[in-house]
């Protein structure tokens, strides 16, 4: 059964559990609420055996789900007084991302985050995800203004990849996302990354060079699409599924191989399926991140970053 068979499953017995609830309350028989709780208890243990056996695929598709939460859900549920701010100073404004000042548990922090957008409409305007020259240009300069102040930089990475047309290309969309890793590498100011959905290539490296990285449990970061792996390497873009797991794209992968801090469990089910939940659980990773992190003077704090930076992809011999 794939993901999407499944989620339709467990719509079918949702619907069915609160119409059975509804004739229980109106009639006051406490042996249909018995049955109702029955039923509940065996949901969730479909629910739990069903994500006990997810594929690399299945992680992919989780990170892609049309209901997942995107960047602004959690900035509205985790931040207060947020002041976005607009415009990267040189050519525009750039939908696909959001950033500015906010408060998060009392603390002024700069948040960052890719946003994808709902409906049709918005998605058009943010670019589905997909950053344009003038967003990392944006982000620069967000993330230099913060480190102006010395307030954390936030950045929720949700993004298929930087976009990839003709006129990003003229505006130079490669030297401003090879500027931000620059850049981020020796900002004087605390930096936490959160991939939240889809971690797309360069695309999510332009804000996602960080001190601490952290990735939710279903979401997945890769330096191409599965699909596109599959299309170069199989010359059969429908193989994405054995891609995924060729690349080992999932987060428990990610962590395994030294490339992020830690994975934030999710919810039963994935994110979509209580986002308050999944918010708290990350308010309490960048919490936990920066009273670590804020303490030390940027002298450490640049070099704990170097050293962590120089330590990716180095592996010892294995007689």
């Amino acid at each position: 059964m794939t993901i999407q068979e499944f989620e339709q499953f467990l719509a079918e017995l949702d619907d069915n559990i609160a119409k059975l609830e509804q004739a229980a309350q109106r009639t006051a028989n406490t042996t249909a609420s018995t049955e109702v709780q029955k039923l509940r208890t065996q949901r969730d243990g479909y629910v739990e055996r069903f994500f006990a056996k997810l594929t690399p695929w299945d992680n992919v598709l989780l990170a892609r789900h049309a209901q997942r939460p995107y960047a602004l859900d959690y900035i509205n549920a985790l931040c207060e007084d947020f002041v976005e701010l607009h415009g990267d100073r040189l050519f525009g404004d750039d939908g696909a991302l959001v950033g500015g000042f906010a408060r998060l548990s009392g603390q002024s922090v700069m948040i960052l985050g890719q946003q994808k957008g709902r409906d049709l409409k918005e998605r058009q305007r943010r670019n589905f995800g997909y950053m344009k020259p003038e967003g990392y240009r944006k982000a620069l300069r967000l993330m230099q203004l913060a480190g102006k102040f010395t307030k954390p930089v936030i950045s929720f990475v949700d993004t298929p990849g930087a976009d990839p047309n003709v006129p990003s290309e003229e505006r130079g969309i490669s030297e401003a996302i090879a500027r931000n890793l620059r850049e981020l590498a020796v900002l004087p100011t605390p930096t936490v990354a959160i991939v939240i959905g889809e971690g797309g290539s360069g695309g999510a490296l332009g804000i996602a060079v960080a001190d601490c990285v952290f990735m939710l449990e279903h979401s997945f970061y890769s330096v191409i699409a599965p699909e596109g792996c599959a299309a170069i390497i199989a010359r059969d873009a429908t193989k994405g599924s054995e891609a995924a797991r060729w690349m080992k794209v999932t987060a428990h992968d990610a962590l395994t191989l030294g490339l992020i801090d830690g994975v934030i469990k999710e919810p039963l089910g994935g994110a979509h399926r209580d986002p308050a939940a999944t918010a708290e659980a990350i308010r309490e990773a960048i919490t936990a991140a920066l009273v670590e992190l804020t303490p030390l003077t940027t002298d450490e704090l640049l070099a704990r970053r170097a050293k962590r930076l120089r330590g990716m992809g180095r592996f010892e011999p294995v007689a």
